[in-house]
């Protein structure tokens, strides 16, 4: 018994003791869980009063008791502490400066009150910089000093707004106050604004309506809204495609580099109902908005729910205005504890007149007859702009604003039409000063050539009077006054041709595809001098279809160089600009439709037809001084009309002369003028000093001018004939060759001798100017003296050939009149100058003669005594080409004789003729 009493009481022992040990754990616990509580209600409470905010939650009776109970007294002194030295300090100024700070970033009437705008409202002809901010309303912290706020837009972002029914009217009022602050700010034109409106047949913001009149503002139907996003969206692929695809990433950025704005502003007020837009309408929204700001479209929201990235701010208007309810917003850019009141409404009749003399203004400014000495770059900024990727310049103005053409990958050549008399003429000169006074000759090379006895280039060229200094140094080949030359604008081709090819070969070698990547990959390794300098080249042919206008080899090669320039261009840097008065009876391009597919862009003037595509009929409506500029192939919707303004001789010389001062040149042009002969004395003085002795015969048509200078070695065959029933032409002509083969001859042999024969009256005088001129000794022979002087000269011949030596002194027979040869020689004697034509050449002897027909030529030139090849080089003036064919070898060369030109063989050179410009021979000494 007393066992088991004794571990009853051991047990009842040990559960008092876990019982007193529960007990005050659980009384632990329990202080602890109640220090738990009252802190999490500590936090909540401070958190409730830090979201709140202090101020609200004093005016909220449902948070009285929060602040009156003496267990959060701690947490409500903390935010009280917090709240005075925050808002304190932020009271003791900073509304002030941050009020500063806004008015700075929205100068004048981005930040002016509307209803202190003077009377003229709108009359302005500056813009200033854009604004940074565009003051909406006045904000407050939880009741403290106010302080001005803005909201950026334009260049900075889309606006958002949000309202309800109580506040629809005050965000609409704030709507038209900002519109009304940006096209105040900046010159009428320069922002256009379209508003559409779901819930209005007229649209939102009536009191903007006397905008209309002038175009500056657009109201869309309600039921479509789609043709708004089209129009939106194909104004930013328009600037995409054309000024951002020159380098720059935005309009703004074009801006600050220093060019012109070539596109105003587009604001688009969308007013919705809150209700979400059609999936493809969302959808198309939000592509606008993502490329809007770059290319100048700008959004402005108000009940149109949709989800936009940036660039964008919101402002969400709350409020009812009745009672102590007032309607405020809060905007993304100042935070939800910023409590903003809108401008108060303007007044209608303040609306309706600044309305008003805005479109007086915009009226004003469009009929403003804007001069081209505005459009250029002012000159302390010409010749810097960079042509990597492509090249720009404003020619017209469209609205009074300035509109540009653009040469690049997407739009590489231009095609002008345009009847006689609609300006033509004037809009290639004002193209081609302006883009020399933007380009630097790195950056720029022009070739103009002008058909149908054209001379506007001419200004463009040296002054061959020397009545005035300096040219165009962007050009590197001007040619005026090309009638019947169709061979140079054959040439052009051949040398755009051969340029691309260069340039192609070189961007293979460094793994580029396009002009931009080359010069890119050259500036990354270093590489300087002429191996990196590539310009853009712009080749201006005006009345390019005589170039075309025969059924002959000249026009099917020009056609396949066409085709390839045209084709491969873009790639290269290569641009061509076509202008013709119709294009469309051109036959050598029929059935060949991608020649002109690759012209892109196209400038129709009035009553120009076949430019533009077929349906579009706009340049029938025009007037004159005017042109419809189309960067996409001529379709309709690609239609500007600009006005063009006539760039005068001295505003084309002042630009030339800057150019000339700013850039001076190394070297003159090639100027080729149809009405001009070119100079032999300049001719000779670029022939080379070294290699064999040459004879000059004119010049070649291509780029560079190059002389018609042909070698007179020891080779077989290197003696020259000139062939032409003119002697007035033959003379001076062989008189030419012979000239300057003496100067050269003499320089390296003084043991030289020239036999002149005079065989025909006409000739003698040319005979005696010559021997007066040359620098070698001469010897005239009489008429008499020719069969045993040709016997001499062949036994001379022979004795050299066997002598074996080789050091032979030059010695040169001309023969003028030498088909008059045949009545003074005997068999025998024909036989002695076939001897000399034969085998002079390699004994030192060159023969020079002029025949006055090709069929006396050949009778001389005939086997067994002789051939053609006898007579390596022959020149032909005033011959049919049918006439020439025994003498090529050939099918007859496609030839009319024309004054002043030539047809030239040399068989060292070429097996078919040239054409050669004959040289001046005479006065020029």
């Amino acid at each position: 018994m007393v066992g088991r009493r004794g571990r009853r009481d051991r047990v009842r022992a040990a559960f008092d003791r876990f019982h007193m040990a529960a007990s005050v754990a659980l009384g632990a616990a329990e202080v602890r869980r109640d220090r738990a509580v009252r802190a999490h209600a500590e936090t909540m409470a401070e958190l409730w009063l830090r979201e709140t905010g202090y101020d609200a939650a004093q005016r909220d009776p449902a948070l009285r008791a929060v602040l009156d109970n003496p267990t959060l007294a701690g947490a409500v002194a903390r935010v009280a502490e917090d709240r005075a030295h925050a808002f304190d300090g932020w009271q003791g100024g900073s509304p002030e400066l941050l009020s500063r700070i806004v008015a700075d970033a929205a100068p004048g009437p981005a930040g002016e009150d509307p209803r202190s705008w003077p009377p003229g409202a709108g009359e302005t002809e500056g813009t200033g910089p854009v604004p940074a901010m565009w003051q909406l309303g006045t904000g407050s912290v939880e009741g403290g000093a106010p302080f001005r706020v803005g909201v950026p837009l334009l260049d900075g972002a889309h606006l958002q707004i949000t309202s309800t029914p109580d506040t629809r009217e005050h965000a609409e009022s704030m709507v038209e106050t900002l519109l009304l602050r940006v096209l105040r700010y900046f010159r009428p034109g320069v922002v256009g604004v379209h508003v559409w409106d779901v819930g209005q047949l007229a649209g939102a913001l009536p009191g903007l309506y006397p905008l209309t009149r002038t175009g500056l503002l657009t109201v869309h139907d309600p039921t479509r809204l789609e043709p708004l996003l089209d129009q939106l969206a194909d104004r930013i692929r328009r600037v995409q495609t054309r000024v951002l695809a020159a380098g720059y990433s935005s309009l703004r950025e074009l801006a600050e580099r220093g060019d012109e704005r070539p596109e105003p502003w587009l604001v688009a007020v969308l007013a919705g109902n809150g209700t979400p837009l059609p999936e493809d309408q969302h959808r198309q929204l939000q592509r606008v908005a993502r490329g809007g700001i770059a290319a100048g479209v700008v959004l402005v929201l108000l009940d149109v729910p949709v989800a936009l990235r940036n660039p964008v701010e919101s402002v969400e208007f709350s409020g009812t205005g009745r009672g102590d309810d007032p309607v405020v917003a809060r905007t993304s850019l100042t935070g939800p504890h910023v409590v903003v009141e809108p401008d108060p409404a303007l007044p209608a009749d303040l609306v309706t007149d600044t309305c008003h003399r805005l479109a007086d203004a915009h009226e004003a400014w469009r009929g403003r007859l804007g001069a081209f000495a505005d459009l250029l770059p002012p000159v302390d900024r010409r010749g810097r702009a960079n042509s990597r990727d492509g090249l720009y310049a404003p020619v017209g103005y469209e609205d009074g604003i300035p509109a540009g053409l653009s040469l690049d990958d997407h739009s590489p050549h231009a095609l002008v039409g345009g009847p006689s008399g609609s300006g033509k003429t004037n809009l290639l000169l004002a193209w081609i000063s302006a883009l020399a006074a933007r380009y630097p000759p790195d950056e720029l090379e022009l070739y103009l050539l002008d058909f149908k006895e054209g001379v506007s280039f001419a200004q463009f060229a040296p002054d061959p009077e020397g009545n005035r200094a300096g040219w165009l140094p962007q050009a590197r080949l001007i040619g005026v006054n090309i009638n019947t030359d169709r061979e140079f604008g054959l040439a052009l081709l051949r040398h755009l041709a051969e340029t691309m090819r260069v340039r192609a070969e070189q961007a293979r070698r460094h793994g580029a595809t396009k002009l931009a990547e080359l010069r890119d990959e050259l500036a990354e390794r270093g590489v300087t001098g002429a191996a990196a300098r590539l310009p853009r080249i712009v080749a201006v042919i005006d009345e390019f279809q005589f170039l075309f206008s025969g059924r002959d080899a000249v026009t099917a090669e020009a056609t396949a160089l066409l085709e390839d320039v045209a084709r491969r261009g873009r790639s290269q840097g290569v641009h061509l600009v076509l202008a013709s008065q119709d294009v469309s009876g051109i036959e050598a391009f029929w059935g060949r439709p991608a020649i002109f597919e690759q012209f892109v862009l196209r400038l129709a003037l009035p009553r120009a037809r076949r430019v533009l595509a077929l349906e579009n009929e706009l340049p029938m409506t025009i007037p004159r001084w005017h042109a419809v500029v189309n960067h996409d192939s001529g379709v309709v919707h690609g239609n500007q009309v600009v006005r063009i303004p006539e760039a005068g001789g001295p505003l084309v010389r002042e630009v030339q002369d800057a150019a000339f001062a700013a850039h001076p040149p190394d070297r003159e042009p090639v100027v080729f003028d149809g009405a001009r002969a070119p100079s032999h004395k300049a001719l000779v003085a670029t022939l080379p000093l070294d290699g064999p002795p040459r004879a000059l015969l004119g010049q070649y048509v291509d780029v560079d001018g190059t002389p018609a200078a042909v070698e007179l070695g020891d080779s077989p065959g290197r003696n020259i004939g000139v062939i032409g029933p003119d002697a007035t032409v033959a003379g001076p002509l062989l008189c030419s060759a012979a000239d300057a083969l003496a100067g050269q001859l003499v320089r390296r042999d003084d043991r030289t001798r020239f036999v002149l024969f005079p065989l025909v009256s006409e000739a003698v005088g040319y005979a005696a100017e010559l021997a007066g001129r040359m620098p070698a000794p001469s010897e005239t022979v009489p008429a008499a003296d020719v069969a045993t002087r040709i016997a001499a000269l062949a036994a001379e011949v022979r004795a050299r050939s066997g002598d074996g030596t080789g050091d032979h002194p030059p010695l040169v027979p001309v023969l003028f009149g030498a088909d008059a040869a045949e009545s003074l020689l005997s068999l025998g004697g024909t036989e002695e100058l076939r001897t000399v034509l034969r085998h002079g050449p390699a004994a030192g002897v060159h023969l020079l003669g002029w025949w006055r027909g090709a069929q006396r030529l050949k009778a001389l030139l005939s086997p067994p005594g002789a051939t053609v090849d006898d007579l390596g080089v022959w020149i032909a003036t005033g011959v049919q080409g049918a006439d020439l064919g025994p003498l090529v070898g050939g099918p007859p060369p496609e030839w009319q004789p024309s004054r002043g030109r030539g047809l030239l063989l040399d068989r060292a050179r070429r097996s078919r003729p040239e054409l050669v410009i004959l040289a001046e021979w005479g006065d020029d000494g």
